[in-house]
């Protein structure tokens, strides 16, 4: 099997697992549903991204045992879901409201910013400095994160901000750094990094050249 089968699996029973949640604990409030309307949502989107511009990274080959560990581990974004509806919690409407424009910007950043980052290596391969990659570089990075936050607020638990934090530490900072070094060898990636953020866009300073988009073919993830 490949990673993708066993991400895509996870995604795609997201809102299965959510619903479920409500029947067990006959929690049909405001929060549940909207919930899933986020989560199960982001999970649709997911699938179809993957059918329009896929990722290299997740075409890996794995055994059984990696896939388990693997689904077990995504496993831990259903804990966010499991506290809201399990508690019985009602999420504030401000809150609410914080949750879904955070959720908004996420996957506006998080699916743009892949989808500029494929078809850009697609047809012009070459370090990507324009766009949604102008100021920041790894913007997609930060569009998951806002994504998982706004989980997590609704969720109104501490565990799943330290699962976030946890995901963040041991994948999200090790793939922007090894992304970092491997660009390091091309000369004019010194110029685009002192102008970029490596998650959060750097808005002042780094007015060096403008890096041609063309130089050398990038090894995005």
């Amino acid at each position: 099997m490949k990673v993708k089968h066993v991400i895509n699996l996870h995604k795609g029973a997201t809102a299965f697992f959510i619903v479920a949640l409500m029947v067990a604990y006959q929690n049909f409030g405001l929060g549940p549903w909207v919930y899933l309307a986020l989560h199960g949502t982001y999970g649709m989107l997911w699938l179809l991204k993957d059918r329009l511009y896929p990722d290299k990274q997740w075409e890996q080959t794995i055994n059984l045992g990696a896939g388990a560990f693997t689904f077990g581990f995504l496993g831990l974004y259903w804990v966010a879901p499991f506290l809201l509806i399990s508690r019985g919690v009602e999420p504030p409407l401000p809150l609410v409201s914080a949750a879904i424009a955070i959720n908004i910007l996420g996957v506006f950043l998080h699916y743009a910013s892949d989808a500029q980052k494929y078809f850009t290596l697609k047809y012009q391969p070459g370090l990507i400095t324009e766009g949604l990659f102008a100021r920041c570089r790894n913007t997609n990075y930060l569009g998951e994160i806002l994504i998982y936050l706004s989980f997590a607020l609704l969720a109104m638990h501490w565990l799943p901000f330290a699962i976030l934090g946890l995901v963040a530490a041991l994948v999200f900072v090790p793939n922007m750094r090894k992304k970092d070094e491997s660009l390091s060898r091309y000369p004019e990636f010194a110029d685009y990094k002192a102008r970029s953020g490596i998650l959060l866009p750097q808005l002042f300073g780094g007015t060096g050249a403008q890096v041609a988009s063309s130089v050398q073919p990038q090894l995005e993830d």
